[in-house]
């Protein structure tokens, strides 16, 4: 029996939805094992998140307050006291999972399986799969110590649903660490868009080198993203060329995404890129050159000069 400890991400007192695909996870491995799981909302605004995160079957919802923002010195210390009442503690492989829960991990001396792609549970015994190799082979991994820590790939877990009821609310006690106190937090800036958030988007339209400029990213890809309703991503070689900001990246370096339909404009495919979108339900790939490595994991690959193509596309969206 296995009792699972879920760390909410928050972002401006709310819960992500980064979050609720760590809830998928740790619900497989409660129900595989017999156990039950239980949230814990920390940050600023985490009495409103708490509430928020009460309707998806939780044992429990723990809220530690820490004002701020977020800081790993500041939250480590809490997750890994709250942690050792539990025998999984599971996060999404977000930046935030991937800065904090190494961390709590390091305190409780518990060993690590990290951006897991499945739960599987056999006779009570739980192990993970995980891409590896740019997601050119997957391996299973087991946990041996006592304690376990993972975090979960977003794109291969779903969000989970609320399951009525409210589970109750209790405070957990914050701790401090002298690490702390040689930390100053000055701010955090974030990106505003009326897009659909790139890791969360239902369909996304990514453009490469091939676009030549930002502003042919301009004119050319983001009059299909906004009449699709998409949000706009692009290859490393595009934000390495500055013709987009780097947060747009989509790769093994940038951020992985499995929307129900991907649009790759001008991309070739490199393995560092297809590790970051061809979990994607549906993908569309338009490139000049029939060889292109993209083709392999393409649905509909199209063959075509995408200066000709893209805009004929956009009028054919806008018409429907």
């Amino acid at each position: 029996m296995a009792n699972v400890l879920v760390v909410a991400e928050l972002l401006e007192g709310k819960a992500r939805k980064t979050t609720l695909c760590a809830v998928t996870a740790a619900k497989q491995i409660a129900e595989g094992t017999g156990g039950s799981f239980d949230i814990l909302s920390i940050g600023e605004g985490a009495g409103a998140s708490a509430e928020e995160l009460t309707g998806y079957g939780a044992g429990k919802v723990l809220k530690a307050e820490i004002a701020g923002g977020y800081v790993c010195e500041k939250f480590a210390p809490t997750v890994a006291e709250v942690a050792k009442g539990y025998d999984v503690v599971v996060a999404c492989a977000s930046t935030y999972g991937k800065d904090l829960l190494p961390r709590v991990a390091a305190k409780l001396g518990a060993g690590v399986a990290s951006d897991i792609s499945a739960v599987n549970v056999d006779g009570g015994k739980i192990s993970y799969t995980r891409p590896m190799y740019a997601g050119n082979v997957s391996g299973t991994v087991e946990i041996t110590s006592d304690k376990q820590v993972v975090t979960v790939r977003q794109s291969e877990f779903d969000a989970a649903e609320a399951s009525g009821g409210a589970s109750p609310i209790e405070e957990a006690a914050v701790q401090t660490d002298p690490a702390a106190d040689k930390v100053e937090f000055l701010g955090v800036e974030v990106v505003k868009s009326e897009r659909p958030e790139l890791t969360e988007a239902d369909i996304v339209v990514s453009g490469g080198r091939a676009l030549k400029s930002a502003e042919n990213f301009t004119s050319v890809i983001e009059p299909l993203v906004d009449a699709l309703g998409a949000a706009m991503g692009a290859s490393r070689a595009a934000c390495d060329a500055g013709y987009v900001a780097p947060e747009l990246q989509v790769g093994q370096t940038g951020k992985v995404v499995a929307p129900k339909l991907y649009v790759a404009i001008g991309i070739s495919g490199a393995i560092q890129h297809l590790a970051g979108m061809k979990g994607s339900k549906t993908i569309v790939a338009i490139n000049k050159d029939k060889e292109a490595p993209i083709a392999q994991v393409a649905d509909y690959f199209l063959v075509a000069d995408l200066f000709d193509v893209v805009p004929q596309l956009t009028d054919a969206v806008k018409g429907l």
